[in-house]
């Protein structure tokens, strides 16, 4: 048994990851909406199965149809979560899911009242083997009571390639809120807190006045019982890397260490997905290419059998919150200052 799917903005080419998991995972792909002729061209040409409709209540009024993703400008990706919500869909956003947190009380409050389900795709933890692997670890206690997480998510800025959006920080969101909260929610999945404080946090234009509104650097610590965690996030993967970033992970436990070197590892082995234990037998590099991704499965059960396998709609929840509280702290007396 599986199910229908339709995509309402396709904006962020994060579009394309989602809907090949699900596609992997024997779920149907209906239909889309986009505003941009040009990305539903290449949309169509990836997944010619697609049909393009000129109006999304098309998809909402679509009784077929039981999951909606959307990778629309972050601005706009909470009201498209509430229609859909509204007309009886379940919802995968792409990360931000909503960019302030009237919207996230907005979003609670229509998943609330419909009892749909409402996810967002961090694609660094859902779609990286080697996380799933290290939670797997984890859960397994190969490095005790988790205390202290880091991660690290630079990227490459490629302006060329860039919407205008992504130069405009009342429709991104600021760069804490669009990919810090892909390390906020690895945070709350290896420490498993539910209270947890931002102690600091800070966003700067370190290097780019050309563009304003962007925001190419930022950072933030927090406090949970038992643990603590930092964040930086940047915009300045030189062009010498062979990949877009050098994300890391250190997860650090009472009995070992992990450190995750996601998508390359510099002047050593090939590849991507690296995953180094430290405990007290030795330092070990673990091979996670053969680890399976469950989130596409899981969040396909979750719509057919109403429940919460993929991700607890808390911690989907939590981390945006997080993630919007470090940037309102973070622009508290600068010009970003909403």
């Amino acid at each position: 048994m599986t199910i229908h799917f339709a995509a309402i903005g396709i904006t962020h080419d994060h579009i394309n990851g989602m809907t090949q998991m699900l596609l992997d995972e024997g779920a149907v792909l209906s239909s889309f909406h986009a505003e941009e002729d040009d990305l539903a061209a290449d949309y169509m040409k990836r997944f010619p199965q697609a049909r393009r409709v000129g109006d999304r209540r098309a998809i909402l009024e679509d009784g077929s149809i039981a999951l909606v993703l959307t990778s629309a400008v972050p601005a706009d990706r909470a009201a498209i979560s509430i229609a859909a919500m509204r007309a009886g869909k379940d919802v995968l956003s792409d990360k931000p899911g909503m960019i302030s947190l009237s919207q996230l009380d907005e979003v609670r409050r229509a998943q609330r009242e419909t009892g749909r389900i409402f996810s967002v795709l961090y694609s660094e933890h859902f779609e990286r083997k080697s996380v799933v692997r290290a939670g797997e670890l984890v859960a397994a206690g190969a490095i005790g009571r988790v205390i202290n997480v880091v991660g690290l998510g630079p990227h490459r800025l490629r302006p060329q390639s860039r919407k205008p959006y992504f130069f405009d920080r009342a429709r991104y969101g600021g760069i804490l809120t669009d990919i810090g909260s892909h390390q906020l929610e690895q945070f709350l999945f290896f420490t498993g807190a539910t209270e947890v404080e931002v102690v600091s946090a800070t966003v700067a234009n370190r290097a780019h006045p050309q563009w304003p509104g962007l925001q190419d650097f930022g950072e933030l610590s927090l406090r949970a019982p038992g643990a603590t965690g930092f964040v930086r996030v940047d915009w300045f993967t030189p062009d010498g890397l062979a990949t877009w970033g050098d994300g890391r992970l250190f997860v650090l436990g009472t009995e070992g260490y992990i450190e995750l070197r996601k998508y390359v590892d510099i002047a050593g082995r090939p590849g991507d997905e690296h995953l180094f234990l430290v405990d007290g037998k030795g330092t070990r590099h673990i091979d996670c290419a053969d680890v399976v991704r469950p989130f596409g499965r899981q969040l396909i059960a979750d719509v057919l059998n109403r429940t919460e396998t993929a991700m607890p709609q808390w911690r989907c929840y939590k981390a945006m919150e997080l993630a919007i509280t470090a940037q309102t702290l973070a622009e508290r007396g600068t010009e970003w200052q909403q």
